[in-house]
């Protein structure tokens, strides 16, 4: 009822807690002064922030220092096998546990007590998280992070041979591709191989795996321009040569002396081809003659099939005792 003061749940407003005086310092706090704003290349966020880091090259979130995380997994009998005889340093080696080790494994084994290199008996689901999306075999190498050369290393190779056989490639960005011409290129006697910094595949677990083992015997030198890297070694005494789809001479019209010479073949993507500046830097320009019903070859193909005609023309055999 109105006025029933005494109901259950009523609260008269003598018994309700009271304010009290003040703010507890939150309103003098909030009047304070913050300091002078910082300039506009100093603010986080700020556009003028991210040219001021752009000009400088650092960025907000600078990339972290080499890892233990970041070594490579290299996996199936043949690349492990490999880079096992090549020396390349080692830091462990996992194998597949509860099966009874075939021949290869065998091998594989052996090789890895002569190197000192430490074994280790895993889980199918462990070397599948070594190696993901890659084919292992059962058998797993942890070795370091690949180590490029530069041009200036690989110079000397092309001052000491008068024929010298560089590979130089343009816009492959499959890590397989990669492999690929780089088992090509090992098993017809090249003596590099040339990578752009960016836009560019680069040695991975799959590269590795693709080219079975090719880069442990391989320089491989990595460049920051194409075109600049293809002018010192034409001061150098190389010839380049860029490989078309179309266009070019075709290979078996190709003079002879001119692929007995010094020589830097480079090869672009399936897609795009050779760049037009890359191209134009180049001594010459070759192609492969194809039927008309095709409209281009695998990079990998095609950069097999040219070095086999190099070595051809070279009187040089591919190597033997090895299934390449």
């Amino acid at each position: 009822m109105p006025g029933n003061s005494k109901r259950r749940g009523a609260v008269r407003a003598a018994d309700r807690p009271q304010r009290t005086v003040g703010s507890g310092g939150q309103r003098r706090r909030g009047l304070a002064g913050k300091g002078p704003t910082p300039p506009a290349a100093e603010r986080v966020g700020h556009p003028a922030a991210r040219r001021a880091a752009r000009t400088a090259g650092t960025t907000r979130r600078p990339r972290p220092a080499t890892t233990e995380d970041e070594a490579l997994h290299i996996g199936g009998h043949h690349a492990v096998s490999e880079a096992l005889q090549a020396g390349v340093p080692c830091r462990a080696l996992h194998v597949l546990a509860g099966g009874a080790p075939d021949g290869r494994l065998r091998a594989v084994l052996d090789l890895a007590g002569e190197r000192g290199c430490p074994v280790h008996s895993e889980s199918r689901a462990t070397l599948d998280g070594l190696c993901p999306g890659q084919v292992h075999q059962g058998v797993v190498l942890v070795v370091p992070p690949f180590e490029y050369r530069t041009l200036a290393e690989v110079l000397p190779v092309a001052g000491q041979s008068t024929a010298s056989l560089f590979i130089a490639l343009d816009g492959i960005t499959d890590p397989h591709n990669l492999g690929a011409i780089a088992r090509s290129a090992a098993a017809f006697g090249a003596d590099a191989l040339l990578l752009p910094g960016r836009r560019s595949a680069q040695v991975t677990p799959g590269a590795w795996k693709a080219s079975a083992g090719a880069f442990a015997r391989l320089p491989v030198a990595r460049v920051p321009n194409l075109t600049g890297a293809l002018r010192r070694l034409g001061t150098a005494g190389m010839f380049s040569c860029a490989l078309l789809t179309r266009g070019g001479t075709p290979l078996d019209a190709v003079d002879r002396d001119l692929l007995r010479a010094p020589l830097v073949l480079v090869i672009g993507s399936e897609s795009a081809g050779v760049s037009r500046l890359v191209a134009a830097t180049c001594d010459t320009t070759l192609s492969i003659p194809v039927s008309s019903r095709v409209e281009s070859l695998n990079a990998s193909v095609a950069a097999g099939i040219t070095l086999q005609w190099i070595a051809h023309v070279r009187g040089a055999a591919p190597r033997r005792g090895r299934d390449f």
